[in-house]
Order: structure tokens, then sequence, then C-alpha cells
């Protein structure tokens, strides 16, 4: 940040040097001063808005899924996937229909999850599952 100000500081400085050096005096009378106040609002404006913008453009960190707890808590790779879809927040139906299983098998899968997470609702599984780094 201050880096920053100091950056636009040089810039805003160099270019006042310039205008002394090359003489723009009767340029600068040329318009009145609520026009150079304008000018130089909307350029501190845009630059300020420029600025906040590049600084709160945070990118999202890349998801590493926590393997050690999947081999800890004996999660297979079919609980894992009923877990992501969870996750997603998709229904039971949703996730039987997206992997090919019949709405029984989902809810053995859920149970089991509940079980190995030691949870008891599908809020406190994704909570957990996302603690400890299961899904994103």
């Amino acid at each position: 940040m201050i880096r920053t100000i100091l950056l636009w500081g040089v810039i805003l400085a160099a270019a006042a040097f310039a205008l002394d050096y090359l003489k723009y005096g009767s340029f600068i009378h040329a318009l009145p001063t609520q026009a150079y106040i304008a000018i130089v609002a909307t350029v501190f404006a845009a630059g300020g808005a420029y600025l906040g913008w590049r600084l709160t453009a945070r990118r999202a960190p890349a998801f590493e899924r926590n393997d050690q707890a999947v081999t800890s808590l004996g999660l297979t790779p079919q609980e894992m996937r009923v877990l992501e879809r969870l996750a997603r927040g998709e229904s039971n139906k949703e996730i039987a229909r997206t992997l090919n299983l019949s709405p029984n098998t989902v809810k053995t899968h859920l149970a089991n999850l509940f079980d190995k997470l030691e949870v008891a609702s599908r809020t406190q599984a994704i909570g957990k599952a996302r603690d400890l780094h299961l899904v994103p």
C-alpha cells in the first residue's frame, strides 16, 4: 500500500515538474480553477477505483483434498462421490440420478458417512467434511 502511494506521489511530482519545465503557465490560466479541480478529482476517482479493484480482487486458492483424513476415516471412493454431491446441495434423488445409483443406495452411503464422520445431519456432515478438507 505504501509502495502504491509513493508511486503515485512520484508520478504526480514528475507531472508537476514537467509542466513547470515546459512553461505551461499560460495553458494553466486558460481554464477556470473549477475545471482543474474536476480533472484532478476525476483522475483520483479513476485511480482509486482501479486500485481498489486491484487490491481487493482475490483468487480462490486451489482445493487440496486431505487424503490422510479420507484414509483414516475409511471413506470409500463411492462415499466420497456422494459426499461431494451432498456438499453441492444435491438431494438424494439428484445424487442417485447423477451417480446412477438407486435412492436407497444413496441413503445407505449417507448413513455410512454420518456414522464415519460422527454426525447426525446433512448440514453437520458437510461442515465436518469442509473442516477436514474432504470437500471444497
